[in-house]
């Protein structure tokens, strides 16, 4: 049993990084006021300071265990080559290439709306966020300073989307994870899900409708240089075909380098240049990833993850509480890892015992577990994808968080399934 005031201890580096960047930040009017890297830094230092029974050495060992884990690691990779693989295309015309593409064919008014359906369809192909946001948002980038559309709320949109096939796909990790805990079908569950966040992602494409319906295309489009747009299309359709992100990455910056030097935009030299700053522009988003992992480990080792479960299940009564209180336990663990699947696999099996317990459906268990982790995934400024977004965007990863709907549609959506019984069949 570990007490309250040892469990708030465990939590305090997270909440002093809270403090120090969003609330500061609020405090200043001016989220690029304080560097989040520093916030990172001072809660990283002071969690390293209060991991109790280590010596000084243990305590580090343990920050760094947690900074280089093998899914971090994965991570930082895909970081590296997305930053080599959007400034080298960026700089070979391809984004250009492909955002004139993009207005040509698609009118003003739909962008938004359409913009939505792609991340939508290209997430639930091939089952991750981050590989749908790395295709894209350079994209999405482009077409708002062409249309002089807010860059946040376009990032926004995209991050929105990836996260429908993040939650649905049947290859998404956080499915066979969700699933594979609770003992159910990824098809049952695929269908449970699908009535619950199905209504949230048709109101939020009807939102996106009437929000861009005044958009218009900029009358004097560039003419489609159609061989430059080439390894955006070739990393599209390889990822919807499921090929392994890092895989499809270094495959487009092979064709940068290709057709860059082919039709003399840079030579060799001006190819791993420009992949260099690529990774060099990369470089902040990498250091927060790797502190916030290490800053989350000590909070594991300090007992923080498991005060929370604790909490969580003392309190349980009847079954919309037990649904209630998973909900509630994933998102709580997602806040404190910064991921969806290791909060998944966190709580996984304390879910399995607590819906036995109250009569829990384990396709209804599941899809609970899927939803609330991606919603709160998917507005934590932390979270590798909204890093991953503002790192590829270059603007600040807070200036995303207020035009999130759809990931903030699917938390109500799930919490409104808990509260009225819904879907009937599997409540």
């Amino acid at each position: 049993m570990i007490s309250n005031k040892r469990g708030f201890f465990a939590l305090s580096p997270l909440m002093l990084f809270i403090v120090l960047y969003l609330v500061t930040s609020i405090i200043a009017g001016d989220f690029y006021k304080v560097p989040i890297t520093v916030a990172f830094m001072i809660a990283s230092i002071y969690a390293v300071a209060i991991t109790g029974g280590y010596t000084m050495s243990k305590r580090i060992e343990a920050f760094s265990r947690g900074a280089g884990t093998h899914n971090m690691m994965l991570m930082l990779w895909i970081f590296v080559l997305a930053g080599a693989f959007a400034n080298s295309a960026k700089m070979m015309g391809s984004i250009d290439a492909t955002v004139n593409l993009t207005l040509s064919v698609m009118p003003g008014n739909m962008l938004l709306a359409g913009l939505f359906l792609a991340a939508c369809f290209i997430s639930l192909s091939i089952g991750t966020s981050v590989g749908t946001i790395v295709a894209l948002v350079p994209i999405a980038a482009g077409i708002a300073s062409s249309t002089d559309v807010n860059i946040a709320m376009m990032v926004a949109i995209i991050v929105g989307g990836s996260f429908f096939g993040d939650n649905l796909s049947f290859i998404s990790d956080t499915t066979v994870v969700a699933t594979s805990s609770q003992g159910c079908k990824m098809s049952d569950k695929f269908r449970v899900n699908l009535f619950i966040v199905l209504p949230a992602a048709a109101l939020i494409l009807l939102v996106y409708v009437f929000m861009g319906a005044d958009i218009k295309s900029p009358a004097n489009i560039p003419e489609v240089e159609f061989v430059k747009v080439i390894p955006y299309l070739v990393v599209l359709v390889c990822a919807i075909f499921g090929m392994n992100v890092m895989a499809v990455l270094t495959l487009g910056l092979f064709l940068t380098g290709v057709i860059g030097m082919l039709n003399g935009t840079y030579d060799i030299y001006g190819w791993f240049g420009s992949m260099g700053d690529g990774i060099l522009g990369m470089s902040e988003l990498i250091i927060i990833t790797m502190m916030a992992g290490g800053l989350l480990e000590c909070i594991r080792e300090n007992g923080g993850i498991d005060f929370i479960i604790q909490k969580m299940t003392s309190h349980i009564h009847g079954k919309r509480g037990a649904e209630m209180s998973i909900g509630l336990l994933v998102s709580l663990v997602n806040v404190c890892t910064a991921n969806n699947t290791v909060a998944i696999i966190t709580v996984g099996n304390i879910a399995k015992q607590i819906g036995d317990r109250y009569g829990v459906d384990n396709r209804k268990c599941a899809s609970i577990l899927d939803t609330f982790s991606c919603c709160i995934q998917g507005v934590i400024p932390y979270g590798a994808q909204i890093l991953m977004a503002a790192g590829l965007a270059q603007i600040n990863p807070v200036s995303i968080i207020p035009f999130l709907y759809y990931p903030l549609a699917i938390g109500i959506s799930s919490i409104l399934s808990i509260m009225l019984r819904y879907p009937k069949r599997y409540s």
